[in-house]
């Protein structure tokens, strides 16, 4: 009951966290439940039903008899005493099911409150305010235009004014300064002041709001502004200062299926009561002194934990400035070891940059980069000793009033509390500081409670303090890797008989007995650690891929040394540093140095492992969902569970059963040609990727499935847009990402729909790094050259000229030392250029595109997608919109039907053809008007009458209504989501040409 009650109560909040959006908001709940009275309830009730669960009902009493006492007798109060137990029995029984159902249904009211305060403080809409912001804790990020990082900062706003005109420093320095005047001289006439303001703010349901600051060295161009934004920085915590910011509402979490990466930004910023983002616009030079702040700032927001959490963040943050003393003449190398090795103190990640999380993604050591309860724990255990001996030498005397455990327990517990709040109090530190508190108390209350439920009882309660930990992967891992850890050692706990083999060795072969003890052990501790590794990595997969999509094959490997290393080297020099740092800074910073050198060693060892070819399929993208995780942990349950709980034996069956209808489930959904939207994350930059399963064995080179992938940049050449700040590094590995997460692990074929000048006007540049860096005009062309290094490709169609495209590939692979193993040609992609598969079913046509005419803008490819015979071997293409955060759950891409244009067609109703479904889809990429307009003078397409199309492009396009018409397009699918104006109906289109 206890694990049926904790489980239902985790699973029941999640479920109310993921359907209160769509719960109306009860504004009496909001201002009448205090959520800290009902997380007490909750202990309370808690805490009556362990108590109630574990109460005994009193043995009967045994009856004498003898045998002069008659049968009826002797047996009357046994079965009056038996009524009495039965009766007491149903009635504990029935508080205990009463209590268990009140539990669960106040703990899913405890996460609906939870989430209607949290929207009823909310910026709903954009706004531009100036307002007092205090900055809370440590930045995320540095702001440093060299690595074009920028500033990103949780802070709360108050006194909230909107922006009627732009507000330079000084004007803000001149408004704090009559401002303070109002309000120490108790007035309310400030003109900051909301109340007086007559302008209503409908968007800022109240006047404190925490929020997500954001600065980046692009998004200011005036001289005075950039310098104020390389100072923000330098902004300690629990520092105030008028600002003037613009406000955005959080996105939503629909919105992370347009993400590329597929990383919930919503549920991020929410698991962090963040209420919105604001960019920086403006700030104050001079910041608002501690007793102003006094003064403007809620007495409510001022209390002695936030006074105690602000002084430990300042500790941060000065740990923080010590490191970054020099930094810009280090090198890139040296700063990013630096910069871990500062995470692994304080778990501040601001300094460290995308390549080396990346790189620790890789090598599957990801999670050593966060504070964990290891780190705690050695602390913990060093200051308890320290404080033992000391009290051994100076005052032993004390033991005979505490003991010496407790002693050493709350020395422990002091330090695990201290050191959880100086980073950060994230979910595994403050889960190992709870753990120590709650363990050495029930060793003081002698309960026989098992370390499991424990953990079990602080999962509870953690997600009764803040609900919104459930939505955070550390929470998940934390606890299910400590109690994979716990179950471990409970399986593997076995008495060790070497020491009694050694003892009856004779004395002649102890040397040699020695010697193979020693091998034994090693053995011994290599094949434990090994075990212990290849269990947590089985048992963490399915989190792992339901929680990120993906997991690194070599973090199996990898951990075996890291882990170690990290735990037995790294860590305990880095906290011995940092308790050295409080005596003598200088000792303290050549302590670092040497961990910083070790740390670098590692980096560079992980490098070189990268670039090993066994290495290019190191990803497990396998798409999976909560209905997969279930059944795995089903498979894995009886193994889990004590021996004898539940038949290994007849579980199997039915769990194999379960596995073979969950695969055929899997593969029924690959059984079907399908045409994936990649987000890009640029609204010009489309992707889309075509898989087609082969309908009999004639695939190619034994392959059952075919894919292509299409790349096309919209941008109209006609009309000023703003450059792409995609990179082809970062491209081609969101692209990489997306294909793996689909199971592709070859192209057939990879098409560049747009043509580049670069690859036909321009010499490469002698100096190839500047030259792969400086134009958008490549971008395409070097992603499809860096993702051929990742997955095996077999054509490449390029539109417009390729006489460059040699040069351009020896210029990358003189960067790249890595790629010169592997080529990839260029194919012209021009009028007339066909494809077909073996099975003749599939065809893959270019119907624009001629690089003959001196003209760039009719250089552009078309793509038309052509199945034959789709009666009789299988279903249309599907076209889906992929999401990257559940790729199963990928939803047909929205259409606009072409229904007043098919509806004046003439048609025979006794033709077959007239309900059959689209058979061609159309992929166009033209960026000029002149495409189409040469391709109605120059192509007559027969083909097209046949049946109806499908015409996929961008809302930019050019192509006119008598293209669409004479291409027969029924439906009309665009990348970015809009209205195309061919597609519209003549009057609509009448209309909106004729608005001014």
């Amino acid at each position: 009951m206890y694990w049926l009650v904790g489980g239902l109560i985790i699973v029941v909040m999640m479920g109310v966290l993921a359907v209160a959006d769509s719960m109306p908001s009860v504004s009496s709940l909001v201002d009448t439940i205090n959520l800290s009275v009902l997380a007490l309830i909750l202990v309370m009730m808690s805490l009556a039903l362990i108590m109630l669960s574990r109460l005994y009902t009193p043995a009967t009493p045994a009856v004498q008899s003898t045998p002069f006492s008659s049968q009826t007798s002797s047996q009357s109060p046994v079965i009056e005493l038996s009524i009495t137990k039965r009766l007491l029995l149903l009635v504990r029984h029935i508080v205990v099911v009463i209590l268990a159902a009140g539990l669960i249904g106040v703990s899913a009211l405890q996460a609906l409150v939870s989430h209607q305060q949290a929207e009823s403080s909310k910026i709903t809409a954009p706004l531009r305010v100036q307002a007092l912001v205090t900055i809370e804790g440590i930045s995320d990020s540095v702001l440093d235009a060299a690595a074009a990082t920028g500033y990103r900062q949780v802070a709360v706003i108050t006194h909230l004014s909107p922006l009627v005109s732009e507000l330079t420093p000084q004007d803000l320095d001149n408004i704090t300064a009559s401002h303070l005047t109002d309000v120490q001289s108790h007035t309310n006439k400030n003109s900051l002041s909301i109340k007086s303001n007559s302008i209503n703010l409908d968007t800022l349901h109240t006047d404190r709001h925490r929020i997500l600051l954001s600065a980046y060295p692009q998004s200011s161009r005036r001289p005075d502004t950039a310098k104020q934004f390389a100072n923000l920085s330098q902004l300690k915590p629990g520092e105030t200062r008028w600002m003037s910011l613009a406000l955005s509402p959080l996105a939503m979490a629909e919105q992370a299926t347009s993400s590329p990466s597929g990383f919930d930004s919503y549920r991020w910023l929410r698991g962090r009561h963040i209420d919105g983002v604001a960019r920086v616009l403006v700030t104050a030079t001079q910041p608002v002194s501690t007793a102003d702040t006094d003064l403007l700032v809620a007495p409510s927001s001022l209390s002695h934990l936030s006074r105690v959490r602000t002084y430990i963040d300042r500790g941060r943050w000065q740990l923080r400035q010590h490191f970054y003393q020099g930094w810009h003449m280090l090198t890139g190398d040296e700063q990013q070891a630096k910069a871990v090795t500062l995470s692994l103190l304080t778990g501040d990640r601001s300094l460290i940059s995308r390549d080396t999380k990346e790189l620790y993604q890789l090598a599957g050591i990801s999670h050593l980069l966060a504070i964990s309860g290891t780190h705690v724990l050695f602390l913990a255990i060093v200051l308890a000793g320290a404080a033992v001996m000391i009290v051994n030498q100076l005052y032993p005397a004390l033991y005979r009033y505490v003991p010496r455990w407790q002693v050493r327990w709350w020395v422990m517990i002091g330090a695990a509390f201290v050191y959880a709040l100086f980073t950060g109090f994230d979910v595994p530190a403050a889960r190992t500081a709870w753990m120590l508190f709650a363990i050495g108390l029930m060793r003081l209350s002698l309960l026989p409670v098992s370390t499991m439920r424990v953990l079990l009882a602080l999962a509870v309660l953690m997600a009764w303090c803040d609900p919104y930990v459930l939505w955070q992967a550390g929470y998940w891992l934390s606890f299910v890797a400590v109690a994979l850890l716990l179950k471990y050692e409970d399986r593997s706990h076995h008495p060790h008989t070497l020491a009694s083999t050694q003892t009856n060795t004779p004395s002649s072969h102890q040397n040699e007995a020695g010697g193979r003890l020693w091998l034994r052990q090693g053995w011994g501790v290599a094949k434990r650690v090994f075990k212990l590794q290849f269990w947590l990595f089985i048992a963490l997969l399915p989190i792992t891929l339901l929680l990120f999509g993906k997991a690194s094959l070599w973090g199996l490997i990898i951990n075996m040394f890291a882990i170690g290393l990290f735990g037995w080297v790294i860590v305990p020099l880095n906290l011995l540093a940092g308790l050295i740092y409080l005596l003598s800074p200088t000792l303290a910073d050549g302590l670092w140095s040497f961990v910083t050198a070790i740390i670098l060693s590692l980096h560079q060892l992980i490098d070189w492992l990268t670039t090993l070819p066994a290495l290019s399929a190191a990803w497990l993208y396998t798409p999976i969902n909560m209905a997969i995780v279930l059944m795995m942990v089903l498979v894995i349950l009886p193994w889990l569970l004590p021996r004898g709980f539940i038949s290994r034996g007849l579980a199997l069956p039915p769990l194999v059963l379960l596995m073979m209808t969950v695969y055929a489930n899997q593969q029924s959904l690959m059984a079907v040609p399908t045409l994936y939207l990649l987000p890009t994350g640029d609204q010009y930059i489309s992707a889309s990727v075509l898989q087609y399963p082969m309908t009999d064995d004639s695939g190619e080179s034994g392959e059952d499935e075919v894919s292509w992938l299409f790349l096309a940049d919209h941008r109209p050449s006609d009309a000023p847009t703003m450059p792409s700040r995609l990179t082809a590094e970062a491209l081609s590995a969101t692209v990489a990402q997306q294909l793996g997460s689909l199971s592709i692990k070859r192209l057939h074929g990879v098409v560049v729909q747009s043509s580049s000048a670069d690859l036909s006007q321009r010499q490469i540049n002698d100096d190839p790094p500047k030259s792969l860096q400086a134009s958008t005009l490549e971008l395409l062309p070097l992603t499809v050259l860096q993702l051929s290094q990742h997955l095996p490709t077999y054509q490449y169609w390029q539109a417009g000229r390729i006489d460059r495209w040699p040069a351009l590939q020896a210029a990358y692979q003189v960067t790249h030392p890595a790629a010169a193993k592997s080529s990839i040609s260029a194919q012209r992609c021009e009028e007339g250029k066909t494809w077909q598969s073996a099975n003749n079913k599939l065809s893959i046509t270019a119907m624009t595109g001629w690089r003959q005419i001196e003209d760039a803008s009719v250089w552009d490819c078309t793509i038309a997608i052509d199945l034959s015979d789709i009666k009789s071997s299988r279903m249309p293409i599907q076209v889906l919109r992929y999401n990257a955060a559940a790729p199963l759950k990928s939803s047909a891409a929205s259409v606009q039907a072409l229904l007043d244009r098919l509806a004046t067609q003439p048609s025979d109703s006794s033709s077959p053809q007239r309900h059959t479904p689209p058979e061609r889809i159309i992929l166009n990429a033209d960026s000029h008007a002149r495409v189409w307009q040469l391709w109605s003078l120059m192509c007559t397409d027969e083909r097209a009458t046949s049946a109806q199309s499908r015409w996929l492009g961008h809302s930019t396009s050019s192509v006119t209504a008598d293209v669409l018409e004479r291409q027969r397009v029924g439906v009309v699918i665009t990348h970015d989501d809009k209205i195309l104006p061919a597609a519209l109906p003549l009057e609509t289109r009448d209309t909106s040409m004729a608005s001014p």
